[in-house]
């Protein structure tokens, strides 16, 4: 079984760990930070917004089981991709709508697939940046699988 990873930055990592945790083919999900200049940033670090880090969700899949355009689908249906550094309530650089690519392949996919919602759905308003994977830093424990702990499915 060859693994691959996703890593999607849609808002509050929260919630949106919840969304792909439970998906069918979903190997482990992890909260965390990347994109940003910081060496190993801390939630208080990266809520300054001052570091460049967005809250992001890694994603550990098996393509056999779901493909990476599955996983484009619930990152584009479960966020807003058209509100610069803001989802919801939340407001800041750290809460960016972002993919970071893992091969060319994934970029492709991804450019495509922005192409092809901001034609059919959202006028070309889409702010999501595409960008190549860069160092990822796990969030705090108390931030993996903060929903599930809750016994709640979603943040607001």
């Amino acid at each position: 079984m060859k693994l691959e990873f996703a890593t999607f930055g849609a808002g509050c990592f929260w919630g949106v760990e919840e969304t792909f945790r439970t998906l069918k083919g979903i190997k482990e999900t992890m909260a965390g930070y990347s994109g940003g200049k910081t060496k190993n940033p801390t939630y208080d670090d990266v809520c300054s917004d001052e570091t460049g880090h967005a809250e992001v969700v890694q994603i550990k899949f098996d393509p056999k089981e779901i493909s990476y355009e599955k996983l484009l689908d619930v990152f584009w249906s479960n966020h807003n991709p058209t509100t610069m550094n803001q989802q919801g309530p939340d407001f800041g650089t750290q809460y960016r709508s972002v993919i970071f690519y893992h091969s060319k392949k994934q970029k492709e996919v991804a450019e495509k697939s922005k192409d092809k919602l901001n034609k059919e759905k959202f006028n070309g308003r889409i702010v999501t940046s595409i960008e190549q994977a860069q160092e990822f830093y796990p969030a705090e424990e108390y931030h993996q699988k903060y929903l599930m702990k809750k016994g709640v499915k979603v943040c607001h």
